[in-house]
């Protein structure tokens, strides 16, 4: 079987690629590509592959551009952060989708999903509805929180959110000018409330914003270490296993 991988993040590719071949060695991968653009001039030069692993959001906008240039008849497997609606308008469509950061065990049920499908079905790819529901996605994401200060109660937009962080069983959010307001939901449920694209979840402890994270160090073994700003008295350490996500992160 020959695939391509449409992927802007190079970090996210190579890791892509080596769980394919870990998961299935027949899998040839024809190339990896950057965006929409060098995308559409490959499959007008080359024809379509077997099948397609491909990142919603690219270097120059969302792939749904290539396919609508491009007559796409072999089944894709999209990889993405959107997991709510996107992720029901795959199902919709027979489409399967990897859902970031990808685990091997998804990627191997993915592929023997596919060994399902007929030579001559194509897959039945509606893609306004589903650039319309990767809109309503982001949209969708919480825009402020609210906490308690005394008696009164204050918005805080997420502009103004540096990092959330527990401490003593306790979820509090910290703001750019280091306050700190304790909230009731768990950091597993503020993260479900954030763009993915803003917020990572660096370890158990803190769930940072990109423009927070103000120094990042290399740590034993595989590890790295980010000092934030506002700074805090703790070692804030990204584990070996999550590190190359932690990167591709910040390259996105």
């Amino acid at each position: 079987m020959r695939a391509i991988i449409i992927e802007d993040e190079s970090l996210a590719a190579d890791r892509l690629q080596n769980l394919i071949s870990e998961v299935d060695p027949t899998i040839e991968i024809l190339t990896q590509l950057k965006s929409t653009e060098s995308t559409i001039e490959w499959l007008r030069q080359n024809g379509d592959p077997d099948l397609i692993f491909c990142d919603i959001e690219l270097l120059d906008g969302q792939c749904f551009e290539i396919f609508q240039q491009v007559k796409v008849k072999c089944p894709i497997i999209f990889t993405t952060a959107y997991d709510q609606y996107a992720i029901k308008a795959f199902e919709v469509n027979s489409i399967d989708y990897l859902l970031k950061p990808i685990k091997i065990e998804k990627l191997r049920s993915s592929l023997e999903k596919l060994k399902s499908f007929k030579s001559n079905q194509e897959p039945g790819i509606d893609l306004n509805q589903l650039a319309t529901l990767i809109k309503q996605q982001e949209s969708a994401y919480k825009s402020r929180f609210l906490v308690k200060i005394g008696q009164k109660i204050r918005s805080i937009s997420i502009d103004e959110i540096a990092y959330f962080l527990t401490r003593d069983k306790l979820s509090l959010l910290v703001t750019s000018s280091n306050d700190k307001y304790p909230i009731d939901q768990s950091l597993d449920d503020v993260e479900d409330l954030l763009d993915p694209r803003k917020f990572f979840r660096v370890n158990r402890r803190y769930l940072v914003k990109i423009d927070s994270i103000s120094e990042i160090h290399p740590y034993f073994k595989g590890r790295v270490k980010i000092n934030l700003q506002p700074s805090i008295d703790d070692d804030i350490v990204i584990s070996s296993d999550k590190t190359p996500a932690f990167k591709a992160w910040l390259d996105k």
